[in-house]
């Protein structure tokens, strides 16, 4: 039950970013707006997966948190699909030139790669093996604020959330791992 819930939450975005862009076909930039969705749900998701390890003494999801993981992935390859796909249209000197030319641009791909291989080596076998570079999502989370941060040419309010959470998060592992260490 809880698994059909997770992705029944998870998949309602793309669901509302069809709705809109098909049914009522009132989108001004119908590609910023994939790109606005699918970056802003596979971020949330992601906060989310780190999330559950914190939340683990209250409400145990850590057997979802691989899925989860998944979906946020799944979200973050759509957002960059979009920008292949639609803004680019597979043209590989553009896809240069706008990584060169803006800065925000490489900084998601490093997130997505980080992200890409977390996701290769989700696997029990893999993951075993690697476990210890699953610690870069803070590093992800960190390159993808920053990443909409630029890409918005401004800060907002939801943007400051995201910052004070992703801190807040990061001191709280560090605590508990000093916590750890001390016993």
């Amino acid at each position: 039950m809880v698994r059909f819930f997770i992705y029944l939450l998870s998949l309602a975005p793309l669901i509302y970013l069809n709705i809109r862009l098909f049914i009522f076909d009132n989108v001004n930039d119908p590609i910023k707006y994939i790109y606005t969705i699918t970056g802003a749900t596979a971020t949330v998701i992601l906060f989310f997966t780190i999330s559950i390890s914190l939340i683990k003494e209250k409400i145990n999801l850590i057997k979802y948190r691989k899925e989860v993981g998944l979906l946020g992935f799944f979200y973050a390859l759509l957002h960059l699909l979009n920008f292949v796909v639609l803004d680019a249209s597979f043209d590989l000197d553009f896809i240069f030139k706008e990584i060169l030319e803006k800065p925000f641009i490489y900084l998601g791909m490093i997130a997505f790669f980080i992200v890409l291989f977390m996701a290769i080596t989700s696997t029990k076998q893999l993951f075993r093996k690697y476990n210890k570079y699953h610690k870069f999502i803070y590093l992800a989370l960190i390159l993808i604020t920053i990443h909409w941060i630029m890409a918005q040419k401004s800060i907002n309010i939801s943007q400051y959330v995201y910052i004070v959470i992703i801190l807040l998060i990061g001191f709280s592992k560090l605590f508990q791992q000093l916590i750890k260490n001390l016993k």
